[in-house]
């Protein structure tokens, strides 16, 4: 090669390079004080659109009367980290809007420290974008306008890309169309959900949900992953969902929540509204205490028994989760009782395929583990101690809606039941339904997961 060219190449290499870093020397710290300090902004959204890409901004103690929209990528840093930091968003949309529907590509944001209260919706709203950290934040007291039934695909004045939110009309957290992002150390309560993941505005999928608390959430669950309708898409025929899938829910505490209307400790639902997809995530060593509805739901709505194409509901997998005092399952999904884990494909039909339910510790509960599926769900080296029923095949719903014919099964085999002596024997839980299999049993505890242990502490 001609050296002369060689050498071209090593410098437009080298310029790139310096490129690079003049790029990351440039990037700024901004200041924002309640005080009018001088050289600070006075408040978060000044400062916030004086941005440039790779910017920190650090906001002072204070509190602060904001709808903060964040279009570029920069990291917005409460100055304490010890929830001093309030954005106050009474009368407002949202506390904090990460807009990349209008800012495509948008990547690399983070949020951290704050109290964010009193929205009309979100405390925080991510809208397609990827990458973003939402960390070590109080949000609560949100969705002050919900909840609203029966008001169609938006609620009150709600924007276009929250296609199904007319029971809760927002909630503490809200990701949509967002990917490869991280939600951790949060702390949410008293909104209409804790953290939800949807797919409104495009796929949701490979994000972390670790060490968040969710509780006392009333209307609606603490943590959910649960596909909607796309953008747009209108009755009666709605296009085909986006998809939440691949994301993991791990080590967090989700207790009391949907006790007022009905909520799970973890969702993972698809809305009946058209073809969804939740599939191939994660929930484990998690807590799920007391809440309204089961303490992992899994709900499916529509599918071959209406004529209509079956949901994505494959692959979820339930593993270590401490779960205790929840209650049941309602409507297409019902439950007999109070239920640790419900598997439902509701009225629709739609098979559910791959579940991998194992590890968990289920206490307090008349059915540990409900399956109302036409399909095998399989549960392995779990304890189920409820001491009423271990595993439940429902069968009522499970071949459409009016249908008895069992087409589902669960294989329950070792399980640890509450004794030695296995299920059916006094003091061990035991099964109902047809087609329920749980021989070999185990004689003696799986051991928890040091993680759901320390949890119950």
């Amino acid at each position: 090669m001609n050296s002369a060219i060689v050498r071209l190449r090593r410098i437009a290499g080298l310029v790139s390079v310096l490129a690079a870093l003049s790029c990351v020397a440039s990037a700024a710290t901004l200041c924002v004080t309640a005080s009018h300090h001088p050289g600070c902004y006075s408040t978060i959204q000044s400062a916030v659109s004086a941005a440039a890409g790779g910017d920190v901004i650090q906001v002072w103690p204070g509190t602060y009367k904001e709808d903060v929209t964040i279009g570029v990528s920069l990291s917005l840093l409460a100055f304490d980290n010890a929830g001093d930091t309030i954005i106050d968003a009474t009368g407002l949309a949202n506390g904090i809007f990460v807009d990349g529907l209008d800012n495509k590509g948008l990547a690399n944001v983070v949020i951290a420290g704050f109290t964010v209260e009193n929205a009309q919706y979100e405390g925080v709203v991510v809208v397609n974008a990827s990458d973003v950290t939402v960390r070590d934040n109080r949000i609560v007291h949100n969705d002050q306008i919900g909840p609203v039934f029966g008001s169609g695909p938006a609620c009150n004045g709600q924007p276009a890309f929250e296609t199904d939110e007319s029971g809760d009309c927002g909630g503490g957290l809200h990701l949509l169309g967002v990917s490869h992002s991280v939600v951790s150390g949060n702390y949410l309560t008293q909104d209409g959900d804790g953290i939800l993941i949807s797919d409104d505005t495009g796929p949701s999928h490979d994000n972390l949900l670790i060490h968040n608390i969710a509780v006392d959430n009333p209307p609606e669950c603490g943590i959910v992953l649960a596909s909607h309708p796309p953008m747009g898409s209108a009755p009666p025929a709605y296009a085909k969902h986006y998809g939440v899938y691949h994301n993991t829910v791990a080590e967090n505490i989700s207790d009391r929540n949907g006790v007022t209307v009905g909520g799970s400790g973890v969702g993972l639902f698809s809305d009946g509204e058209g073809q969804g997809r939740t599939s191939q995530n994660v929930v484990i060593d998690n807590e799920l205490i007391g809440n309204g509805i089961p303490g992992v739901a899994l709900h499916s709505h529509v599918g071959p028994a209406f004529g209509l194409p079956a949901d994505d509901m494959n692959g979820n997998m339930i593993i270590g989760n401490y779960i205790a005092g929840n209650g049941k399952d309602t409507d297409d999904t019902a439950t007999d009782g109070p239920t640790g884990i419900n598997i439902s494909s509701g009225q629709g039909g739609t098979p559910v395929y791959g579940t991998v339910i194992t590890g968990n510790t289920i206490v307090d509960e008349d059915e540990d583990v409900t399956a109302d599926s036409p399909s095998e769900v399989d549960a392995h080296l779990n304890n189920l101690l409820g001491g009423k029923i271990g595993a439940a095949n429902v069968c009522a719903l499970d071949n459409g809606a009016g249908s008895s014919l069992c087409t589902g099964s669960i294989d329950a085999t070792q399980n640890f039941w509450g004794c030695r002596a296995g299920p059916g024997s006094r003091s061990c839980s035991t099964t109902s339904g047809a087609s329920v299999v749980f021989n070999p049993w185990l004689s003696s505890a799986v051991p928890e997961s040091s993680s759901s242990s320390q949890n119950q502490h």
